[in-house]
């Protein structure tokens, strides 16, 4: 990497459950599929955690140049319970270009080796824009993933995933309430009527030749999620919705688990970052963390029992 956010090559340290041979590697040897499985291993968590901050859910005093500050804490009382840190980018960019970007690194550098991180940033442009974009988040930030809008079609999208290192989460069917209004208009392709979030799904999935190209599937709408699982069995979705969207855990978990019991990156951020507002916030996130990595995995035993 060419950036000061996050090492790259550092020693990839198994604690357990992740497989032996990969413990030999480091992260730069490992593609993005073995990395994700790595990072499940490990865990054995499909947790996701986001660290978008917002000042006035974080502690008294703390303020701007405390950003970094309070995201190494939540890191370092979480980091054993999750398989991936997603940060979202419109959250550091709205502290400005300086201090947001400082903190971002600070918090990059943080993050285990063995932990994903995937950058919340839903870029979509024209491929030399692309280029532009992965230069940054993936080169000079040095995450390992993005979410990824794809409406610009196949070459704004194969930028972030000709990498087999890399992964890219394209934009499905989201959990907001208006991702109705497009992602469910009917379309025709090749004959016959399907919402569009289906046909992102299929042409997203089509052009995986490295196995790091994901979907992002909002928990807040179940039955749509349990199509794209039908249509999409290998891969992986990136799940926001959970808590303060109010989407349903246990049904999201039935929807979208994989045949081998994986395949989620269940995305939690204000109910985990933002658990305390007081001194005891690491602790109180770490609970939260602990809890909700628990309710996952017993939602994914029921599913597979």
């Amino acid at each position: 990497m060419t950036g000061t956010g996050r090492p790259e090559g550092r020693p990839y340290t198994d604690g357990g459950g992740g497989n032996a041979n990969d413990a030999k590697r480091t992260q730069a040897e490992m593609n993005f599929r073995e990395k994700l499985e790595a990072a499940w291993g490990r865990s054995d968590s499909m947790l996701c955690v986001g660290l978008d901050p917002e000042l006035t859910l974080m502690p008294d005093g703390y303020g701007v140049d405390d950003v970094a500050a309070f995201n190494i804490a939540i890191i370092e009382a979480t980091h054993d319970l999750v398989c991936a840190y997603k940060p979202n980018v419109a959250f550091y960019e709205a502290l400005g270009p300086e201090r947001g970007y400082a903190a971002l690194r600070r918090t990059l550098a943080a993050i285990p080796a063995h932990v994903i991180t995937l950058a919340d940033a839903k870029r979509g442009d024209v491929e030399h824009t692309a280029r532009a974009y992965v230069r940054a988040i993936y080169d000079d930030l040095g995450f390992d993933a993005a979410t990824v809008n794809p409406y610009l079609g196949r070459d704004s999208v194969e930028p972030w995933i000709e990498r087999a290192d890399k992964g890219a989460f394209v934009v499905c069917r989201t959990s907001n309430p208006g991702a109705p209004d497009f992602q469910d208009l009917p379309v025709q392709p090749e004959g016959g009527t399907r919402p569009l979030y289906e046909v992102v799904a299929e042409r997203a999935t089509s052009w995986d030749r490295h196995g790091n190209v994901g979907l992002v599937v909002g928990a807040t709408y179940p039955d749509e999620m349990r199509r794209l699982r039908a249509l999409c069995p290998d891969t992986t979705f990136l799940v926001p919705g959970i808590g303060a969207q109010a989407g349903s855990l246990e049904e999201a978990v039935r929807a979208g688990i994989d045949a081998r019991g994986r395949g989620m990156l269940i995305s939690a951020s204000r109910g985990v970052t933002y658990a305390s507002k007081g001194a005891d916030f690491a602790a109180a996130a770490r609970a939260a963390a602990i809890k909700l990595r628990d309710e996952i995995r017993a939602c994914a035993a029921a599913v597979r029992a």
